[in-house]
Parts: C-alpha cells; sequence; structure tokens
C-alpha cells in the first residue's frame, strides 16, 4: 500500500480541462467524448488512472467538488472492510428480564420476517410461553437520528430513503431495512375495487384503498404512496382486469422500530407466547439472559446487496456501525470521522472534500475524481479487494445480483463484462466509476462525476468507459451509446424503483 499511496502523492496539478499527456491517444478521443453538447453548462470531473502505476493518463477537473451521488458508496464500502472487517455480522437478541421481553437490534438490514418468525420459535422452545410484563423494542445500539443530513423530504416515503434505526425489517432480499411492499392486483371484474396486500403481511401499515379494477387491457394508472409523518398508504388508481403480474410499490415506514416489533409480536402470537403487558421501547438490562438469537450473513456477502443495487440503508448502517466501533458513539457524526480516518491513511486527502452521510443520497456530499480514483487504486492493495471487485456493478451482464444497476448498460461492447463499476444518480446528477481492462491488456482506473446537467449524462459516461474498454485496439473508435430502453428516469438509481 505504502508504494502506491507515495506514488499518488507524487502526481501533479491536475489541469481543470484535460490534457495529462500520458497517453495523447486516449485524451483526444475522451476530449471527444466530454464535447457532447448535452453537457454544456454541466460541470464534469474525469480521472483515468493506470491502474498498476498509478500514473494520470487523462484529466478534467480532477479537483472539482461534486456531488457524487452513490459513488459516495465507494469510500463507505471501503472503510468499512477496513474498520470492521469482512467477517462482521450483525445480531438481533431476544432476552428475558422479571418478566419482561426484549428485543434488541445491533442494525441488521437484513433481517427478514422469517427471521422474527425463527425467533419466536426460538423463544417458544425456550419454555417461555407467556410474558407477564411488556414486549420492549431496544434500538439504542444507535442514536434516535432516523434520517440523513440534508435527505430530501419528498424522498421519504419511499423505501431508498427509509429512515435508519438499529431494530429493522427488511420485505424481501433486495434487503431495503424499514420498507414494506404493497402489492397490488386485480378485483374480480371491472369496476371492482382492486386487491391490495402487504408484504410482509402486517397490523402496523394501515392501508386506505380506493384503487380500482380497470377494463381488460386497460393502462394500469395505480399509485401507492405513504402520507408524509404517517403510516397511512393511500391507494388510487386503477389495474386491469385479468393482470397476471403483482403490482409492486416499495414504500418505507414511518418508525422501523416498531414496524419490526408489531411482525415480531405477530410472529409471537402464532407460535403460543402470550403477551399480557404492553409493546413499549427500551434499554436491555445488563442482566437480562438471551433466549434467542440471529445473526445475519458476513458483510463480505452483504457487499452484494449493497453495492450491486445501491442500497442506502445498507450504507447508513454500516457508517453507525463504525461510529459505534470506533468511538462508542453510534451516530452521523462519529461514522463519517471513522470513515475519513479510514480513508485518509489509504492515501485519500479528506481536507479536500466533504461527506456527510454514506450513501449519497445528500447533495452535502462533496468528492473530487482524484480522490475517487485514489481510493480505487489504493483498494487493489488491501486483502479484502477481490471480494469487493466481484460486488461492484458490472457491464452488461443481465443477473440483477451480478451487473446490478449496470446490468442493462454497455451491452454488446468491449466494457460489457469488463468494466466493474459503481453508479450514481440524483436528479442532474450522474457518476460512474471503478475499473477496466483496455484492449492491450492494460487495467485501468476511472471516475466520472457530472453536475447539473439538464439532461442525463448517463449514455456518456457509458461512452466514454466504451472508449477506455476500446483503448489501445489496433484501430480504436471513440464510443457513441444510446441510453437502453428499460432505463428509467434517472432521477435516482434505477436499483431504488426496482427498474434494474
Amino acid at each position: 500500500m505504502s508504494a502506491v499511496v507515495a506514488l499518488v502523492g507524487a502526481v501533479g496539478p491536475a489541469s481543470q480541462v484535460s490534457g495529462a499527456p500520458g497517453d495523447p491517444a486516449l485524451t483526444a478521443a475522451l476530449d471527444q467524448v466530454f464535447a457532447d453538447a448535452r453537457l454544456a453548462g454541466a460541470t464534469t470531473g474525469v480521472e483515468v488512472r493506470d491502474a498498476a502505476t498509478g500514473a494520470s493518463l487523462y484529466e478534467r477537473a480532477v479537483n472539482q467538488r461534486l456531488i457524487p451521488a452513490s459513488n459516495q458508496k465507494v469510500l463507505t464500502s471501503i472503510a468499512a472492510l477496513e474498520l470492521l472487517g469482512p467477517g462482521h455480522r450483525f445480531h438481533t437478541d431476544v432476552l428475558t428480564h422479571h418478566g419482561d421481553l426484549y428485543l434488541r437490534g445491533t442494525g441488521d438490514p437484513t433481517v427478514l420476517a422469517s427471521d422474527l418468525d425463527a425467533l419466536a420459535t426460538q423463544v417458544a422452545r425456550s419454555g417461555v410461553r407467556v410474558v407477564r410484563g411488556d414486549l420492549v423494542a431496544d434500538d439504542t445500539w444507535f442514536d434516535d437520528v432516523p434520517l440523513g443530513t440534508d435527505w430530501a423530504w419528498d424522498d421519504e416515503p419511499y423505501s431508498y430513503a427509509a429512515p435508519i434505526s438499529a431494530l429493522t425489517l427488511a420485505p424481501d432480499t433486495d434487503y431495503d431495512g424499514g420498507a414494506v411492499i404493497v402489492e397490488s392486483r386485480p378485483g374480480p371484474a371491472a369496476g371492482a375495487r382492486a386487491a391490495i396486500t402487504l408484504v410482509p403481511p402486517n397490523h402496523y401499515v394501515r392501508v386506505v384503498n380506493r384503487a380500482t379494477t380497470g377494463a381488460p387491457g386497460s393502462a394500469n394508472t395505480l399509485s401507492a404512496v405513504r402520507s408524509h409523518g404517517t403510516n397511512t398508504i393511500l391507494v388510487t388508481g386503477s389495474v386491469p382486469a385479468g393482470a397476471t403480474t403483482a403490482g409492486q410499490d416499495y414504500l418505507s415506514v414511518e418508525d422501523p422500530t416498531a414496524y419490526a416489533t408489531s411482525v415480531f409480536r405477530d410472529a409471537l402470537a402464532r407460535h403460543g407466547v402470550k403477551l399480557r403487558g404492553r409493546v413499549t421501547t427500551g434499554a436491555t438490562p445488563a442482566d437480562a439472559k438471551i433466549v434467542a438469537t440471529d445473526q445475519s450473513m458476513p458483510l463480505s456477502e452483504m457487499l452484494t446487496p449493497f453495492l450491486k443495487l445501491s442500497n442506502n440503508i445498507h450504507a447508513e448502517v454500516l457508517v453507525k456501525t463504525m461510529g459505534r466501533q470506533a468511538s462508542g458513539e453510534a451516530s452521523w457524526p462519529a461514522g463519517m470521522r471513522a470513515i475519513d480516518g479510514a480513508v485518509s491513511a489509504l492515501g485519500v486527502n479528506t481536507a479536500v472534500i466533504r461527506s456527510v452521510e454514506g450513501s449519497g443520497l445528500s447533495r452535502r456530499d462533496w468528492l473530487t475524481t482524484r480522490q475517487l480514483t485514489t481510493a480505487l487504486l489504493a483498494a487493489q492493495t488491501r486483502p479484502w479487494f477481490t471480494t469487493w471487485y466481484a460486488a461492484l456493478p458490472i457491464a452488461g451482464q443481465p443477473d440483477r445480483l451480478v451487473g446490478g444497476t449496470l446490468r442493462s448498460r454497455m451491452t454488446g461492447t468491449r466494457a460489457a463484462g469488463n468494466v466493474h463499476a459503481k453508479t450514481g444518480s440524483l436528479t442532474g446528477v450522474n457518476a460512474l466509476s471503478g475499473y477496466v481492462t483496455d484492449a492491450s491488456g492494460r487495467r485501468l482506473v476511472f471516475a466520472m462525476l457530472v453536475n447539473t446537467s439538464l439532461v442525463s449524462a448517463t449514455p456518456i459516461l457509458d461512452a466514454a468507459a466504451v472508449t477506455l474498454a476500446n483503448a489501445g485496439a489496433s484501430t480504436p473508435a471513440t464510443a457513441r451509446i444510446a441510453p437502453p430502453a428499460s432505463a428509467p428516469a434517472d432521477d435516482v438509481e434505477c436499483a431504488w424503483v426496482k427498474a434494474c
């Protein structure tokens, strides 16, 4: 690692336009890509470096601070592997104390309803049949701040911006902690009320169903929205009669702790455990006795849904967990200090960037392409690199948990199956940073950030990545790529709306 860091530090001041002279042919090809008229008025930062030597091959505003969107997860995931380790697991425990039953979380974002059911099974088998006291939800492993700095209020109803809690529940194996799925199907005949179900089934979320069944072949106009500050979901619109595929809306819940506890209480009842007292919250006494426990997959496995699907909840849970481990304070500020320390040790200059949370949902995160490429170079030297590299989205690979947010991008090009990179999208922001091997066998590290674009810059970034993949060929050509027909509106990462 020291050799990489030393070489990185030796790179000279970056041009604010373009033109590191190390590879004139590559510079000319990329200059042509980034001369695209769609980038007029936008701010674009790009750096390409030789992965073996760290030498800068192409520069464009490499020191310009820009909003990274989900490229923020590059630093978060690297720091988590450094500080927590690939083997880190989260635990969810059930304990007893003086007649009370405690459900204690430590941040596991991968807890499913089936896991809570398994905990209830363990409780019943331990001999607990009647809880004469209260069922106490313990989410004190983290602080009580649920939303990240500068998260937009109009994102709050959606699963990608769910509140962060040490005790939470995911509806499926995308592991969107603190979310519920609203499934919609047509009623028995046109004009009938649409059929609405919740996944997982629960009594915590309230559904107001005003949706109807339309004529066969009619448009599906169904919409499910959680009213701000409540757990009431209003379902409106129409679903065509005869539709065979359930519509799905992924929505956040207002209080993940209460949501998980409600589902756990129902599981206890199914297994014959009666609750005499209330459902409340509080800290577990130190001398409480564990009667059931569940542990998550290791971090090395969690990296796949985290990075492939750009899972914001995983990022923020890891931030708070790093804060707790580093300083005993499970908060965003403490976690960001821990991340800064970890990436600084790898050569990233944290004095010239700013990060306030771990997912990139905030517009107060400001990175530079120079610091991103520095992190990507240093990552190659770490013992966990192979696992982390495999967890990055891979261009043009159709399996959702292989290609991830790149599964429908750069297909049919030399970049397909080659580019391993983290994507990023917010309104006016597009990002792509990672690794590619060019036609001569040279591995390249690249980082590209575009801000304040009035249209999606995704096809331009893809064209640049394909141009890198083609570099070194006997007849290289500058690539131009149209956005895939299945791509969603570029306001958010495609995985957040389940479009990829």
